[in-house]
């Protein structure tokens, strides 16, 4: 912690990733929060933690996708795929899952306007 100082960030010497979270202190937030009986922010902990392995651009494209009227259901659920097998992300694949299913039930899928 003693590093990070605006002379570092103005010399250059620090990085995103030197600012950036490790999964294993969200793991450790997260069996606080269940211990304390907070089970809802525990499991955003761990999905959190999770996403710690996926580059920011493929974030940001994830952010795009999962956009109302963005995606259509494959579209989403291959999402989830990709969660689930390139990331192992199996948290953050059931959450894509479930929303794509609201969405289709809402209404909220990408329509196919040809």
């Amino acid at each position: 912690m003693d590093a990070l100082t605006i002379d570092a960030v103005l010399a250059g010497e620090l990085s995103p990733a030197d600012l950036q979270i490790h999964a294993e202190t969200l793991r450790a937030q997260a069996a606080v929060a269940q211990q304390a009986g907070f089970a809802p922010l525990a499991e955003n902990l761990l999905r959190a933690a999770e996403l710690t392995a996926v580059p920011n651009e493929a974030l940001l494209h994830m952010y795009t996708v999962l956009r109302p009227g963005r995606s259509t259901y494959a579209e989403l659920q291959q999402l989830a795929e990709t969660l689930d097998t390139q990331y192992a992300a199996p948290r953050n694949a059931a959450w894509v899952r479930e929303a794509a299913e609201v969405y289709q039930q809402r209404g909220l899928l990408k329509r196919n306007l040809g």
